[in-house]
This record gives C-alpha cells, structure tokens and sequence, in this order.
C-alpha cells in the first residue's frame, strides 16, 4: 500500500508532521479529518529506509524497536499518560523517519484509539501481530506498563540470543572468507606469471606443479562455468523455496541433517517457547498466542508443527500432549512443559524450557565451532602448503636446466 508523508494543523493551530499508509492521498486526508486533524500538505513518499529493516522490508528493525519499546516503557512506568510519552519519543526521535513513525502513533492516540488500534490501523506490517496482541492484551488487563516491560524483556532477550549466535559464527565465516579469497588470489594472479615464466624456459616440472597450472589454467579460462553454476544453484533454489511446500521440505531437510538439525530444532523450540511463555504471561488467551507463534517460527516445518498442536488443544487437548503427538519437540521441552501445566505454571516453565534450550544452543555452538575451526584452518593450510610446495619443486627445477 502507499505511504504518504502529510502536515495537519489541530484546532489549536499547532502542526504536526506525520506519515500514513493509504490508497491514496484523498485516503489520507478523510482520515486526518475524522481525527479533528486540518491536512495542509499531503504527498507521497518515497523512502523506504531508516526504522524500517535493510532490503525493502517494511518491517521495524529489531534494535530500533526494542529501543522504542524500552523508552515507552520507561515513560509509562514513571505515569505519564500515553500521549505524552508518545511526545516525548518524537521528540527524542534519532531520524526524521522515526520521527514520523512517533508521529503518526499520536495523531491516532489524540484521536481516540488505543496503542494496539493505532499499531494495528497504520502500521499493520512493521509491529507484528505478537507485539500488537500483547500491547492490546496489557491494555484489557489495565496492564500496559507491565505488558511494555515484558516486551522490551522479550526483544531484548531474543536481539541477545541471535547476537550470540552471530558472533559465535562470525569468526569461522570471516576466517573462511579470507582463506578462500587468498587462494583465490594466488591461482588467477600470481601462478599465471610463474607459468609463463616456466613456458619460457622450456623445460619439464614436477608433476605437483604441472597439476597447479591445470588447476591454475582451468580456473583461468572457465571461471564463468562456476559463477553460471552457481548463480543457477542460487536461482534454483530461491524457486524451489519460494513455493510453501518447497520451503517446507527445504526446512524439513535442515531438520534432519546431523548436528545442524539439532542445532535448528533447539533454536526453533527456544523461540517457541519465549514467545509462548512471554504472551501467556501478558494476559493474552492461549489460542491466539499459539496463532502468533505458529507465524514467528523461522523454520516452516515446525511452523505448521505449531499450528497442528494449536488445532488439538482447540478440541481439548494440551500443548504438552500436542508437542508429544508432533513428534518434533526434543523430549526435555515436552516434559518441562507437561509440568508446567500440571502445576498451573505453564508461563513460567515456558520461559525456563527458553533459558535451557538457549544455553545448549549457546553451549553446542561453542564446542562445534571449536572443532570446526581448527579443520578449516588445517584444510586451508595444506591448500596453501601444496601451492607453495609445487612452486618451490619447480623454482628448485631451474637449477637443473644446462647452461
């Protein structure tokens, strides 16, 4: 839908900036003027950055958000009335987008709706459905501070565990990188002068070098063929999941791959969990959390997983039971759960099930990624090892050419 940038005036004369999604600008400004607003300027507006993530999504970027959650927390913990807080966060606003974000939360706050309507009516895609149901499940409860704080813990939490996961991975990538690029290095600009230079003096090298200029030669002359192939991989496999069963076999695969599999299926029952536990413990009822969850789940598989379990508790069954009859859940988390529910603790124990889940993930990372770094760094070392060891035999081949 398009997104217009507009300036009202209120009854006071007083302006405020604003930007709202609409199907047109006549759209935008029949809603300003339902909301007491007078529009003096509306236009659209084309950018697509700032709050909202990197690559076109319109989604609000996870730091920012857990920033503003935070904030508006903070102010509504200390019993400023909600428009005020809003003010102060334009306010406080780092860019002009944000601002206009803010901004158009107050105009529909000062108009009469609640947060969770002014979330939901202009801003369907970048809060998602968990943060819109908790912040309307804190507000039937006359909760709204508690239910912001236990969000800003929820962001928090979830932005602290994928920066682990991240950083555990970030030096074998990097290491990778720079090995892979320094091979590459060497078979298109420094092997190539040593074969012409060999080419020259004419004389037969030892079979190790012979195989580095084929290799050297190959890559030289065919590189393209790699780069076709492995654009079509990409292509191919963008087609293949871009399908919703394609990207459920896709999942389901990753799933049952050794270690990787393992890995997965404790990151995906981690969220599970954290977000379950944290919405029960908003006051937001059990079937649409479960809908919620099922939406959040990385990994499609599990995804429908959650959805199945949400249909068997509809007729009267238990998660506990419904995570059992899936067959995916590792046996730990069924059974914390199962206890939870038998001692009307079922919150609480959810969030336990994330902090264990979590620290396996945490724990298993450290120690696959302490073996897989050191074989990349003997694979890599005997790659650059057999280069220079073929170029040495033939430098020392030289010595044997008659004068």
């Amino acid at each position: 839908m398009p997104v217009f940038v507009y300036r009202a005036a209120d009854r006071r004369g007083q302006t405020i900036d604003g930007v709202m999604e609409a199907p047109d600008a006549r759209a935008v400004v029949e809603r300003l003027q339902r909301d007491a607003y007078f529009p003096i300027r509306v236009a659209p507006h084309a950018e697509r950055r700032g709050w909202f993530s990197l690559g076109g999504s319109s989604r609000v970027g996870q730091r920012d958000l857990l920033a503003f959650t935070q904030q508006l927390a903070t102010l509504f913990e200390a019993g400023l009335p909600l428009d005020r807080a809003l003010s102060i966060l334009e306010e406080l606003a780092p860019t002009a987008r944000v601002k206009a974000i803010v901004a158009d939360l107050l105009v529909s706050v000062r108009g009469g709706s609640s947060l969770s309507e002014a979330l939901s009516k202009h801003h369907p895609r970048p809060f998602s459905r968990l943060y819109i149901n908790m912040i309307r499940a804190g507000e039937r409860g006359g909760v709204l501070e508690i239910a912001l704080r236990r969000l800003a813990e929820f962001l928090e939490a979830r932005a602290a565990f994928a920066d682990a996961v991240k950083t555990a991975l970030a030096y074998p990538l990097v290491l990778s990188a720079v090995g892979i690029g320094a091979i590459v290095f060497l078979m298109t600009f420094v092997i190539p002068r040593f074969a012409t230079i060999f080419a020259d003096l004419g004389q037969a090298v030892p079979l190790p070098t012979q195989i580095l200029l084929w290799v050297s030669a190959g890559f030289q002359a065919y590189w393209w063929v790699g780069v076709i192939v492995i654009l079509a991989g990409v292509l191919a496999w963008r087609v293949w999941t871009g399908s919703p069963q394609g990207m459920i076999r896709w999942d389901q695969m990753l799933l049952g791959l050794p270690l990787i599999g393992s890995l997965a299926l404790k990151i995906e029952t981690a969220r599970f969990a954290r977000t379950l536990g944290t919405m029960l413990k908003s006051g937001v009822p059990v079937m649409s959390a479960l809908a919620v969850v099922g939406d959040t789940m990385t990994n499609q598989a599990i995804g429908r997983a959650v959805d199945r379990l949400a249909d068997g508790v509809k007729r009267g069954g238990t998660i506990a039971a419904g995570m059992q009859a899936e067959g995916q859940f590792p046996s730990l988390a069924i059974h914390m759960v199962r206890v939870g529910e038998e001692t009307g603790r079922l919150e609480d124990m959810l969030l336990k099930v994330a902090e264990t889940f979590e620290g396996d993930v945490n724990n298993e990372l450290k120690r696959v990624l302490g073996l897989l770094q050191p074989a990349i760094i003997l694979s890599l070392g005997v790659l650059v090892a057999f280069i220079v060891v073929a170029m040495m035999l033939a430098i020392f081949s030289i010595n044997e050419i008659p004068l």
